[in-house]
């Protein structure tokens, strides 16, 4: 039986100032310190990007990673308003979402610009977090599996593998509204993607990538969505705000 550690990714959004952002890494950090929970799961916390130095500084020495919420496809150059992944690693992040519904929406990201940005954290040792998902209507049209498929053959750049990649499931109709599919639907499109990561990587490595759920994740449908077989995770929005629901989710993964 494969054996993926879940990981618990708090995305900030454009969320929080140095004072209550700082006081809510403090929390998460005792929580995790006392909980005992290092050796079954994985914490990460995406802040705003002025206060990844910050928020660096609360978790040093703690078992929760950090992360950025979006990076550059260049190193370096001149791209005012932008940050590469380089910097991201520089102020200790681990890992970097990419290709949220919200930058593919708002910023019109293509799964070209999604898989440039991918490799580019994959180049400064960064594990992309690559969100795919469908709109609400294209699952009413039926197109779920084949808007994903695209997403994943789109924005999954070549030399991935589980070590420097981990994929996030977002319908976006689902983000924010405190709707979610139905366990039978998100156990499909989970299982889909995984189908789709063994035709790109192999059998052997695609069941070792990590699929996250993300999508109004909450404590009250946590542990259901993670006792699926191919959810291995959350990508957790506005919960990831509160210390309360955000722990409450990290100790509803399977032990």
């Amino acid at each position: 039986m494969t054996t993926r550690k879940p990981l618990i990714a708090g995305n900030w959004k454009m969320n929080g100032l140095l004072g209550d952002g700082a006081a809510l890494a403090k929390s998460l950090t005792e929580r995790m310190g006392k909980g005992g929970e290092t050796a079954s799961l994985e914490l990460l916390v995406c802040p705003p990007f002025t206060l990844i130095a910050r928020i660096g500084e609360v978790l040093a020495g703690s078992a929760i990673s950090l992360g950025g919420q979006d990076c550059h496809s260049k190193e370096k150059g001149a791209h005012t308003g932008d940050v590469s992944a380089r910097m991201l690693a520089d102020l200790g992040c681990r890992y970097v979402i990419v290709g949220h519904s919200e930058r593919r929406t708002d910023h019109g990201e293509s799964d070209a610009l999604v898989a440039a940005k991918a490799a580019a954290a994959q180049a400064a040792k960064l594990c992309p977090i690559v969100c795919v998902g469908e709109t609400e209507s294209e699952r009413d049209k039926g197109r779920t599996i084949e808007v994903v498929g695209r997403q994943i053959a789109g924005s999954v750049p070549g030399g991935s593998g589980a070590g420097n990649l981990v994929i996030a499931y977002e319908p976006v109709w689902a983000i924010g509204t405190g709707r979610t599919p139905t366990t039978p639907e998100v156990a499909e499109v989970h299982g889909r993607i995984r189908e789709f990561l063994t035709g790109i990587l192999g059998a052997e490595e695609a069941q070792m990538v990590r699929i996250l759920y993300g999508g109004s994740m909450k404590p009250g449908n946590a542990a259901e969505l993670l006792a699926l077989a191919d959810v291995d995770g959350g990508l957790v929005g506005g919960a990831s705000l509160v210390a309360d629901d955000f722990w409450a989710i990290a100790r509803a993964t399977p032990k």
